[in-house]
C-alpha cells in the first residue's frame, strides 16, 4: 500500500471518530430530564420517553441508510444527517410541549444519528478488512466516548444557559463535528473479499466468502439467529444503563450520589469493553467471544437478583455488564462481514441492528409486566444463556453448506 493511500486512510479514520463522537453524544439524554420536568411540568415518565422514541428511530433509520448512500453518497449522506440531527436539536430549544419533543429530539434527532452512525462505520471497516474487529472499536468506542465528554458539556451548559439555549449550542456544536467530519471521510473502493482466516477443505479446497445480498441474507437462517443473540446483548445492556441508579439505591442500600457513580462507571467500561473486545476479536472466534460475554452478562444479572449486594459486588456486577455490552455491540458488525460479506455491510447490518431498538423497549416492558428489578433480571439471565449457547454453535452460512455437503473443514493459517 502506498504512503498516499495510508494518510488517506487514517484521515478517514480521523473524520469518521470526529463523527462518530458527534453522534454519541446523544446518550447524554438523561441529563434533560429532570430540567424540563421542572421548566415545563412534565411528567418524568413522559419526558423519559423521548430517548426511547430516539433510540427506535436510530435503529430504524439503519433499515434505509445503505440505499441512499448508494442514491448519494456517503459524505453528502452524511453531512446531510448531521444537518438534519443539529437542526432537529437547535429547533428543540424552541419546544415547549412533549410532541414536539418527541418529534424533534425523538424522531428527527433518532433517525439521523441512525443513517450516519451505520454507514461511517461500514465504510470504515471496508477500509481495513483484515482488522475489522479493531476498527469497529476504534468506531465505536469515539461513539461512546462523545457521550462521556458530552456528559460534562451538556451538564455545564445546562446549568449556565438554561435547558432550552443548551439544546440551541449542543445542536451547533454537534452539527460541526459531523460536517467536519464528513469532509474527511472517503468512499472505500468496491474491491474483491479479503480472506482472512479462511477456512479449508480436507481436500485443500478453500472456502470463499461470499457478499450476500439482503435478499440472500434473509434466507439463511443464521440472520435470524444472529438477530436473536444481538436483541439480547442490547437488551441486557440497554436495561441496565436506564435504571443503574435507581439498583443502586433500591437493591444495594446506596445513597443517590454514591449510586450515581454508576453512571460513569457504565461509561468508562462500556467503551473499555468496545476497544478492547473488538481488538481481540480480530485474533480468536468472534461468536466465541460473543458466547463468552453472554455468560458473564447472564453471571451479573443472577447475582444481582439474588445476591445480598454490598457496593463493591454492585459495582462489580454492573461494571461487567457495561464491559461485555460495549464488546457485543463492537464485535456485532465484524461478525456480520464475517457471515454475509462487506459489500452490502450496511443493508445487512440494518437489518439485524433492529435489535438494538426492539431491546431498547423490551426491558421497561418485561419490567412493567413482571413488577420489578429482580423477575427483570431473572428473564435476561435466562434469555443470555439460550442466547450463549447458539452462539457457540454458530458458523458462517458457507461453512455450513460446506458441511451439508459432506466437506470436512480445517482451520488454515492463511491470511490475506
Amino acid at each position: 500500500m502506498t504512503t498516499t493511500m495510508t494518510s488517506k486512510r487514517w484521515l478517514i479514520v480521523l473524520g469518521t471518530v470526529i463523527m462518530q463522537m458527534g453522534l454519541g453524544t446523544i446518550y447524554t439524554w438523561s441529563l434533560f430530564n429532570a430540567h424540563l420536568v421542572s421548566t415545563f411540568g412534565f411528567e418524568l415518565s413522559s419526558v423519559s420517553i423521548t430517548f426511547s422514541i430516539t433510540s427506535f428511530a436510530l435503529a430504524f433509520a439503519t433499515l434505509f441508510a445503505g440505499k441512499l448512500q448508494d442514491r448519494f453518497g456517503l459524505r453528502r449522506l452524511t453531512a446531510a444527517s448531521g444537518i438534519l440531527l443539529g437542526l432537529g436539536l437547535i429547533l428543540s430549544s424552541q419546544a415547549s410541549s412533549l410532541p414536539m419533543f418527541y418529534l424533534l429530539a425523538g424522531v428527527v434527532v433518532g433517525y439521523a444519528d441512525g443513517t450516519a452512525y451505520i454507514t461511517s462505520l461500514s465504510n470504515l471497516m471496508k477500509w481495513f478488512p483484515k482488522n475489522k474487529g479493531l476498527i469497529s472499536g476504534v468506531s465505536v468506542g469515539a461513539y461512546g466516548t462523545g457521550s462521556l465528554i458530552f456528559k460534562y458539556i451538556n451538564g455545564g451548559l445546562i446549568e449556565s444557559a438554561g435547558v432550552s439555549n443548551a439544546f440551541l449550542y449542543w445542536g451547533l456544536m454537534v452539527m460541526m463535528m459531523i460536517l467536519i467530519g464528513s469532509l474527511l471521510v472517503r468512499e472505500a473502493p468496491v474491491a474483491a473479499p479479503v480472506i482472512v482466516n479462511q477456512k479449508m477443505t480436507a481436500s485443500g479446497t478453500a472456502l470463499l466468502p461470499k457478499d450476500y445480498t439482503v435478499k440472500e441474507m434473509l434466507r439463511t437462517k443464521e440472520a435470524y439467529l444472529l438477530f436473536v443473540i444481538f436483541f439480547t446483548a442490547c437488551m441486557s445492556g440497554l436495561y441496565l444503563i436506564g435504571i443503574v441508579k435507581d439498583i443502586g439505591v433500591q437493591l444495594a442500600g446506596m445513597d443517590v450520589a454514591t449510586a450515581a457513580n454508576a453512571v460513569a462507571m457504565i461509561a468508562i467500561f462500556n467503551t473499555a469493553g468496545r476497544l478492547i473486545l473488538g481488538a481481540l476479536s480480530d485474533r480468536v472466534s468472534r461468536t466465541k467471544l460473543i458466547s463468552i460475554t453472554l455468560a458473564v452478562t447472564a453471571v451479573a444479572m443472577f447475582t444481582l437478583s439474588y445476591a445480598t449486594l454490598s457496593y463493591g459486588l454492585f459495582f462489580a456486577c454492573v461494571a461487567a455488564i457495561a464491559f461485555c455490552f460495549g464488546g457485543n455491540i463492537t464485535v456485532f458488525p465484524a461478525i456480520i462481514s464475517d457471515f454475509f460479506g462487506l459489500k452490502n455491510h450496511s443493508k445487512n447490518y440494518g437489518i439485524i441492528y433492529q435489535g438494538f431498538g426492539i431491546g431498547a423497549l423490551s426491558g421497561s416492558f418485561i419490567a412493567a409486566f413482571l413488577g420489578g428489578f429482580k423477575p427483570t433480571f431473572n428473564i435476561i439471565g435466562l434469555l443470555c444463556i439460550l442466547a450463549c449457547i447458539l452462539a457457540v454453535s454458530l458458523q458462517p452460512p458457507v461453512a455450513r453448506a460446506a458441511k451439508a455437503k459432506g466437506m470436512s473443514l480445517k482451520p488454515s493459517r492463511h491470511t490475506a
